[in-house]
């Protein structure tokens, strides 16, 4: 009972990286376990597999509609859901970086379901998969790490990630090579797992495009720490006639302050010089 309460206290603290990591994993769990039970009863089909894996033919979709998002957290693959577990883990934790949780949800969540409309409509509409068409399921939660992936780095392109032997690679490469990979491999094999890919990916960069247009909560929340409130304007009666200076160096430096912060969503924190870091940590105490 303590074990159960402390893996409910874990999952209830995480964050939402971890918390879908965790979900996997449980999921993963189950789908193994009930193979365990289909071993001894002869079964050949795995219940779990059947009920919530992404039928390819849109017939079968129609009897089962939560396919379309309960594909997103299915594996059957150790391989499949380490890769996967290990892409979400890093991307994720850069994603937050500039995204709230709820919006990485959203990429995940809207990624998995386009992924999955993408997966269906190909098999239903071109020839080359009518053969399989009954006998082929999605799963995996590639196309909502896809949307993660490419919406952070439709955001942030010339954000660099450094590796080993190779050094300093922008973001905007990294999608590119991303997507590439899924095309080429199409004729390879598993067709229907890369178009999904692919229309995570779509996702992703469209729901940023469209989002670039408005003021992100995440850099609004930070031109707040460095922008006054405006006070209420009282009526004050003093003797003389002096007039208020005006304060002119304060619109230079919330000009000076939007361009750090313009650089920053851009390319990243470490990016900026000594003087940039040093002018913004001495505005945020102003």
């Amino acid at each position: 009972m303590n074990v159960l309460e402390n893996l409910k206290y874990r999952f209830k603290h995480a964050g939402i990286v971890e918390q879908l990591i965790y979900v996997n994993l449980a999921v993963f769990l189950l789908v193994h376990i009930t193979n365990v039970f289909n071993f001894f009863f002869k079964s050949r089909t795995n219940f779990l597999v059947k009920w919530f894996a992404l039928p390819a033919n849109f017939d079968d979709f129609l009897t089962k509609p939560w396919t379309i998002i309960t594909y997103g957290f299915l594996h059957t693959s150790f391989l499949h859901i380490l890769f996967n577990l290990i892409a979400l883990f890093y991307i994720g934790h850069l994603f937050k970086q500039y995204f709230t949780s709820k919006q990485l949800l959203s990429f995940y969540l809207l990624g998995t379901l386009f992924g999955g409309i993408v997966f269906i409509a190909s098999y239903n509409f071109f020839p080359v998969f009518a053969e399989e068409i009954d006998i082929n399921v999605l799963l995996g939660a590639s196309a909502g790490i896809s949307a993660i992936f490419i919406g952070i780095a439709t955001y942030i392109p010339n954000y660099e990630l450094k590796f080993p032997l190779i050094g300093f690679v922008k973001l905007w490469v990294l999608a590119c090579i991303w997507i590439a990979l899924d095309i080429i491999q199409i004729p390879a094999g598993n067709a229907g797992g890369h178009l999904a890919h692919l229309g995570g990916a779509l996702l992703g960069f469209f729901y940023v495009r469209n989002a670039s247009n408005k003021e992100l909560a995440i850099f609004k929340s930070i031109n707040n720490l460095f922008s006054k409130k405006e006070r209420t304007l009282k009526t004050v009666y003093k003797s003389g006639n002096k007039t208020p200076k005006p304060n002119v160096d304060k619109s230079r430096n919330q000009e000076e302050v939007d361009a750090i912060l313009d650089k920053i969503s851009k390319s990243g924190y470490d990016t900026l010089s000594k003087s940039e870091k040093e002018f913004l940590f001495k505005q945020g105490k102003n």
